[in-house]
């Protein structure tokens, strides 16, 4: 990705990059990440576990020292101007940060003294959030009682009590049943709404398309893909047809290289079993290929034809399926 212009958003970088000694090695983390994140923005880094999203998030929350590559939030060198930066920000990382033994609102009246409010303004701003965030029904509770999902409240919560410019979320909704993860996401968009800029890392490609006005794909510290979540599925296309049999890997091959060459495909790939195949017409694509694999007496296991999606935006752009990707990488740097 070419180096643009310097942005006056939430957040830029240029030539972004973090290295860590693994094993001896030394592993580059982030590879000269160039990133502009818009004021009022929700902003995503979508991408698989070890891609390097939580580093960048440390990096940008001056977490982590920036090895090389240049980084703004809310207008501050990242580099120079650390503490300006923290004053600016607010941060919840995928580490629980409540104080458990205390109740909610006291979690709250603790930070909002810390950032040096007085106690009748802490109080006046936790009121807030813990309506604004739908906490009153447990406020008052220890904070170990709680549920996930409203312990992830409590921790958003936390992240802007000081009103931040931008607030950075590192996988959010990790954890959270799906009745909770949509509840999430509606705090979120309510909280971006009344203006706080949003930038988050996940994994979950329903997360990126649900919330983010914008995202960047990352794999291997580097921006793969950018743009809103409709533009990043345009490029692919009008869909993916994908085939699921247990032919044997050189029949596999050849049969994927047999279906490149239909007219209505314009790409196939392999994904463990199954044959990814890309189309612009979704209807002449099924009557091609249900009567290549019928001349063929190609043993099915599924057939399906959908929609282009993040993962295929993904694929086509790594060769991989980014809900595969990095799964079984226990090594894989963050």
């Amino acid at each position: 990705m070419q180096t643009r212009q310097a942005a006056t958003g939430a957040v830029s970088s240029r030539d972004l990059r973090k290295s860590f000694s693994v094993g001896g090695k030394a592993v580059e983390a982030v590879s000269g990440l160039n990133l502009d994140v818009g004021r009022g923005e929700i902003f995503g880094l979508l991408g698989p576990n070890g891609a390097g999203k939580t580093t960048t998030l440390r990096m940008l929350a001056t977490l982590i020292p920036i090895d090389g590559g240049e980084a703004t939030v809310a207008g501050i060198d990242v580099r120079r101007k650390p503490k300006e930066v923290r004053r600016r920000i607010g941060y919840v990382g995928q580490l629980r940060g409540a104080d458990l033994p205390a109740t909610g609102r006291e979690n709250l009246l603790l930070q909002g003294r810390l950032y040096g409010a007085s106690g009748s303004e802490a109080s006046l701003r936790a009121s807030e959030l813990i309506e604004l965030l739908a906490l009153g029904d447990f406020a008052d509770r220890p904070a170990r009682t709680y549920s996930g999902g409203q312990r992830r409240r409590l921790e958003v919560a936390l992240g802007i009590m000081h009103r931040p410019e931008v607030l950075f979320l590192d996988e959010p909704s990790t954890g959270l049943d799906p009745q909770n993860r949509s509840n999430l996401w509606d705090q979120l968009r309510g909280l971006n709404a009344a203006g706080t800029t949003i930038f988050l890392t996940t994994h979950y490609l329903e997360e990126a398309d649900a919330l983010a006005n914008r995202l960047a794909i990352i794999d291997h510290g580097k921006v793969v893909a950018e743009g809103t979540p409709l533009e990043l599925k345009r490029r692919v296309g009008g869909g993916t047809f994908v085939v699921r049999t247990a032919l044997p890997a050189p029949e596999l091959e050849d049969l994927r290289a047999a279906l490149a060459n239909l007219a209505p495909i314009s790409g196939a790939s392999l994904d463990g079993q199954a044959l990814r195949l890309r189309t612009s017409d979704g209807r002449a694509a099924v009557a091609a290929v249900a009567q290549m694999l019928d001349a063929r007496d190609v043993p099915l296991a599924a057939l399906s034809l959908s929609e282009a999606s993040l993962d295929d935006v993904f694929l086509q752009e790594t060769g991989r399926s980014l809900r595969d990707a990095g799964q079984n990488n226990p090594e894989a740097v963050r």
